[in-house]
């Protein structure tokens, strides 16, 4: 009789609650993928992970995760940054709930940094200086001076010292963060955004309230056509969706790409949206 493998789907039941089902597949799956379903950001996003990358990168994490949190014996902060388009919320979706489905390892919650934009009142009203010229920041919302860094520093300080507390989310429906909407219970929490590991003052200090860290890298290119498409997606024409990305995300993505500190773990990711790791 042939071996049969696992294969996870995510149910939508909403924007904020996701299940996961498990079943069998036999292994004759040509394309030897996994595959979920799940909303990132208001759109339905299909995820392919090759069993692979399941069995040789993210049991062995979760196992690393579960050690580690086991020895500390307390609550521990992972951190995962990545650019703009790299999948970084998407995989973490897959790790919690990966990680709740295996009796073996210590339950994952995956939060963001997106909750701690700005109101959009704020960069409606505040400048900076790009390129020589003086511009307003919601012209370049999602860039590092668009988010309330020593509010997103004081959350992490009260997740890391055991408290149970609430987290925001960014709100894409009236383009704002909303606080308390998630609430930190967990004993592995995992992080992500942009510029978590970003060598800039003041971002460069988050590191130190990690765990553990890991660093998704990719192709620009990729990432542009992602972002563009995403965008195309979300109801911008092609030529709108084009020429945010090349004034906004771009430069956003090589910030992320050159001023990144690695992690403890680093990852690319490949056009088939396999990983690869990259030793440090």
């Amino acid at each position: 009789m042939k071996a049969s493998i696992a294969f996870v789907f995510i149910i939508i039941h909403n924007i904020f609650h996701v299940s996961c089902v498990i079943f069998e597949q036999n292994e004759s799956y040509k394309k030897n993928y996994n595959e979920y379903k799940l909303i990132v950001n208001g759109l339905n996003v299909y995820a392919h992970y090759t069993n692979a990358n399941i069995k040789e990168i993210f049991i062995p994490l979760l196992k690393r995760l579960t050690k580690l949190q086991k020895e500390k014996s307390k609550r521990i902060l992972v951190i995962l940054a990545a650019p703009p388009g790299s999948g970084k919320s998407t995989i973490c979706t897959y790790l919690e709930k990966l990680s709740k489905v295996r009796e073996e390892f210590t339950n994952i919650q995956c939060i963001g940094m997106d909750g701690f934009h700005y109101h959009q009142d704020y960069l409606n009203s505040h400048s900076t200086i790009r390129n020589g010229e003086e511009i307003l920041l919601a012209k370049i919302k999602g860039s590092p001076e668009t988010f309330d860094l020593p509010l997103l520093t004081e959350r992490i300080k009260k997740i890391t010292s055991g408290e149970n507390c609430g987290w925001p989310i960014y709100d894409r429906n009236i383009h704002n963060p909303v606080d308390n909407v998630i609430n930190i219970t967990s004993d592995i929490i995992l992080l992500e955004g942009n510029y978590l590991l970003l060598k800039e003052d003041g971002w460069n200090e988050l590191e130190k309230y990690a765990d553990y860290t890991i660093l998704l890298k990719t192709n620009e290119n990729l990432l542009r056509k992602r972002l563009i498409d995403r965008k195309i997606a979300g109801g911008k024409s092609i030529e709108e969706a084009t020429s945010f990305v090349d004034y906004s995300d771009m430069v956003n993505i090589k910030t992320c790409l050159e001023k990144s500190k690695k992690g403890d773990l680093t990852l690319e990711v490949l056009e088939d949206s396999s990983f690869m790791v990259i030793l440090n």
